[in-house]
C-alpha cells in the first residue's frame, strides 16, 4: 500500500496541474487558436455530437510545436546555448525548428533519408540544420544521440519526455474550457506523448472524461505494452500513418497511460483512406494519416448521444501521398473502378461499348485495348476500361447495362 501511494505521488509530481497551467500560458506565445469544429456529417454518421480539434491548422501543421516550445522554455540558458538536437521524420522536427528559432537557438534535426522533400525543406525553412541519416526513425535517433554526445547538444526527445508531454497536454485544457461537458476525447498514439499529456490533464480537470487512444493496427506498440504491463518493442511496424509508426512507446510515459487512458482502439489503413476522403469532401480540410486515426475510430466507439472530441493531430502530407490516398479512397467507395471484357475485333464494337457506358452516365477515365490476348484476334480482344461512378449502386447499374448489351464485364483492381 505504501509503494502504491508513493507511485501515485510520484506521478502527480511529474505531470502536475500547476505545470499544465504554466505550459498552457507559455505555448500561447507560438500557437494558433484551434477552436473546436462541430461536425454535422460525423455526428449524423455516429449518433454522437462530434467535435474536431484542428491541430492540423497550427503554424507548423501539427500539435508538436506545443511540446517542443514548452520543453525548450524549461531549459536553462546554458542548455539552450549549447544548441538543440532531435530526430524526427516530420512534425516534431518542424516543431523543434520553429521553437528554436523563436528562442534564437541553434537546432540540428536528424531525419531519415526517406523523409519527403517537402518536410525536409520546411524544417530547413525554420532555420534548422538538417542531417539526413538512416532509413527509419530509430537509425536517425541513434545518430542524433551520437551527434549530441560529440557536440554537447541538448537532446529534445519527440515523445518520451514529461515536459514535452506536458506541452502536448495543453490541448486538453483548451478542449475542456471550450466544451466543459465533453464526454470522450479521442487522441492518436505513436510514442505516447500526446496521449499522456491529454489523458493526464483531462483526468485532473474532470475524472469523468473518458480518454481513448487510437493506434494504427500495424503499429500498436502502446496497446501491446498495456496488455503486457511493460514497454513492448514491436518487431516491425507497417502503416500508412507514418507519424505514429513507432516500434517502442515511451518508458517514462507508460505509467501515466496505465493510470489515465480509458482504452485503445486500433484502426486499419483502409479506414484512414476513407476518412481522408470524408475530411476533404465534408470539411474541406487536409489531415495527414496519423491525424485521421481519431476520425476513423469514431465508428468503433460504442456509445450514442455523447459529446466526443476527435483530435486532428496534424496535416503535413505531401502531394504525392495525397494523390495516392484520394485515388484509393475513390476505388474503395466504388467511385472509380476498372472492368475487363472480351469483344470481337471488328469495327464498331468499341463505339457500342462506349455508348452503353454513356447511356448509363458512366465517365471513362482510361481505356486499354489489347489485341494480343489470344492468338485468334477475330475471336476476341481484351478491353480494359477505368471509369467513374457515383457509388456502389451506380457502378452495379453500369455493370448490368454492359451485361444486357451482350458483354461479360469482369471487375479488376478492386480496392487498389
Amino acid at each position: 500500500m505504501g509503494i502504491e501511494l508513493e507511485n501515485e505521488q510520484s506521478l502527480e509530481e511529474g505531470l502536475s496541474l500547476e505545470k499544465f497551467e504554466e505550459a498552457s500560458e507559455i505555448v500561447k506565445q507560438v500557437t494558433l487558436e484551434t477552436k473546436l469544429v462541430f461536425s454535422e456529417y460525423l455526428s449524423t454518421q455516429t449518433g454522437n455530437k462530434v467535435y474536431l480539434k484542428p491541430e492540423n491548422m497550427q503554424l507548423t501543421g501539427a500539435y508538436k510545436l506545443r511540446g517542443a516550445y514548452y520543453k525548450i522554455s524549461t531549459l536553462t540558458d546554458e542548455e539552450r546555448a549549447k544548441g538543440l538536437i532531435t530526430a524526427s521524420a516530420g512534425n516534431h522536427a518542424q516543431g523543434v525548428a520553429y521553437a528554436a528559432k523563436a528562442y534564437g537557438t541553434k537546432a540540428v534535426i536528424v531525419m531519415p533519408t526517406t523523409t519527403p522533400l517537402m518536410k525536409v525543406n520546411r524544417t530547413k525553412g525554420y532555420g534548422a540544420e538538417v542531417v539526413l541519416y538512416g532509413d527509419v526513425y530509430d537509425e536517425a535517433c541513434a545518430k542524433a544521440y551520437e551527434l549530441a554526445d560529440e557536440n554537447g547538444y541538448t537532446f529534445i526527445h519527440p515523445f518520451d519526455d514529461l515536459m514535452v508531454a506536458t506541452g502536448q497536454g495543453t490541448i486538453a485544457m483548451e478542449i475542456v474550457k471550450e466544451l466543459p461537458l465533453v464526454d470522450y476525447i479521442l487522441v492518436p498514439i505513436g510514442g505516447g506523448g500526446l496521449a499522456t499529456g491529454v489523458a493526464t490533464l483531462a483526468k485532473l480537470l474532470n475524472p469523468k472524461i473518458k480518454v481513448i487512444g487510437v493506434e494504427p493496427a500495424g503499429a500498436n506498440c502502446m496497446q501491446r505494452s498495456l496488455e503486457e504491463g511493460h514497454v513492448v518493442t514491436l518487431p516491425k511496424v507497417s502503416t500508412i500513418a507514418d507519424g505514429t509508426a513507432v516500434k517502442t512507446p515511451g518508458s517514462k510515459l507508460l505509467p501515466y497511460i496505465q493510470k489515465n487512458l480509458d482504452g485503445i482502439i486500433t484502426v486499419e489503413d483502409h479506414e484512414l483512406v476513407v476518412s481522408f476522403l470524408d475530411m476533404v469532401e465534408n470539411h474541406k480540410t487536409v489531415v495527414e494519416n496519423s491525424g485521421l486515426l481519431t476520425v476513423a475510430a469514431l465508428k468503433h466507439l460504442d456509445v450514442k448521444g455523447k459529446k466526443v472530441v476527435a483530435i486532428l493531430s496534424g496535416g503535413n502530407m505531401d502531394v504525392t501521398t495525397m494523390s495516392s490516398v484520394v485515388q484509393q479512397g475513390l476505388i474503395m467507395r466504388d467511385r472509380v473502378f476498372t472492368v475487363s471484357m472480351l469483344l470481337p475485333d471488328k469495327p464498331g464494337e468499341l463505339y457500342k461499348v462506349s455508348g452503353i457506358i454513356a447511356k448509363a452516365n458512366g465517365n471513362v477515365v482510361e481505356l486499354e485495348h489489347n489485341q494480343f490476348v489470344t492468338t485468334n484476334r477475330n475471336a476476341a480482344v481484351e478491353l480494359r476500361i477505368t471509369m467513374e461512378a457515383f457509388g456502389t449502386e451506380h457502378k452495379e447499374q453500369i455493370m448490368k447495362s454492359l451485361e444486357e448489351g451482350g458483354y461479360k464485364p469482369r471487375l479488376v483492381n478492386v480496392g487498389g
